[in-house]
């Protein structure tokens, strides 16, 4: 088990003072086995109303309104939490599911949904072919096609980290050849749907002590991966930009359908058009 404290601060800069919208604040991590929160503060200034509800996922979701005009906006989250996630876990999947292709009973299909369709076009079915391919037998172990798959995100796409917000269609991300955490875990998550599996989107914090995981620049920065839902073990976290299965270094704060359904921070203000400087995002995981 290792203590961490996370300190996610976003900060907004206008030319001139501006009317702030209500903005909507993903920040504080999910409750788990492996995961014990301690304390989640989030402070806004200027002072704002935060109110909190969960949102559809279970997520905790804060709405902070502003009623003041300000040129900065600063949003500061601060979490004190256990992990206790193991590097090697070993998952207890139903004898049902042990192999590829298997079938989810009734009730799991009727729960899972849309977590099993396809959320991108894929009109040439290159990303269905991608995905085929470590289909190395029929039938084959379960676990190590969503291995196999998880580490060939990496092994055919540059990880390139992108400060620009949105996130690159699986099909744009194996034509070019690149992408970031957020794109890996897209492409990884509409491959496990493309053969069936329910799968969603998980955004979060990646605690990197020794800088040896990709996707930090220090020693955490905000982070996307997969989970997959396998009779059974239940929802198996993966994380293709390092190649990783399970919780270990991974902290989560929502998961969702679609990666914008995970955004931290979201926001409007009414002003001038040009009157947005800029917005600085700093997070920092310590022990």
């Amino acid at each position: 088990m290792i203590a961490l404290k996370i300190q996610h601060t976003t900060t907004y800069r206008y030319h001139q003072p501006v009317s702030l919208e209500t903005h909507r604040l993903m920040l504080r991590p999910r409750e788990s086995r492996d995961l014990r929160l301690l304390s989640s503060e989030v402070c806004v200034s200027p002072s704002a109303d935060v109110s909190w509800a969960h949102d559809v996922f279970g997520n905790a979701v804060a709405t902070a309104t502003v009623s003041s005009v300000a040129d900065t906006l600063i949003i500061d989250s601060v979490a004190a939490l256990e992990l206790d996630a193991v590097a090697w876990p070993i998952f207890e999947i139903a004898q049902s599911a042990a192999s590829y292709p298997f079938s989810y009973s009734d009730d799991e299909w009727t729960d899972l949904g849309a977590l099993t369709t396809q959320q991108y076009p894929d009109p040439l079915g290159h990303l269905a072919a991608w995905a085929q391919a470590f289909v190395y037998s029929n039938p084959t172990n379960t676990l190590s096609l969503l291995k196999d798959m998880c580490a060939g995100v990496s092994g055919s796409i540059n990880y390139q980290s992108r400060e620009d917000e949105g996130t690159q269609s699986p099909t744009q991300t194996l034509n070019r050849g690149w992408g970031s955490c957020r794109d890996f875990a897209v492409l990884f998550v509409e491959a496990a749907r493309s053969l069936r599996f329910g799968a969603r989107l998980v955004s979060g914090y990646l605690h990197n002590p020794d800088l040896a995981l990709i996707g930090s620049s220090g020693s955490g920065a905000t982070h996307a991966w997969a989970e997959v839902f396998v009779p059974g073990a239940g929802w198996i976290a993966f994380d293709p930009t390092n190649r990783s299965v399970g919780g270990a270094n991974l902290i989560p704060v929502a998961v969702a359908r679609d990666i914008r359904q995970t955004i931290p921070v979201s926001g409007s203000f009414s002003g001038m058009s040009d009157a947005f400087a800029g917005m600085t995002v700093e997070v920092r995981v310590t022990s």
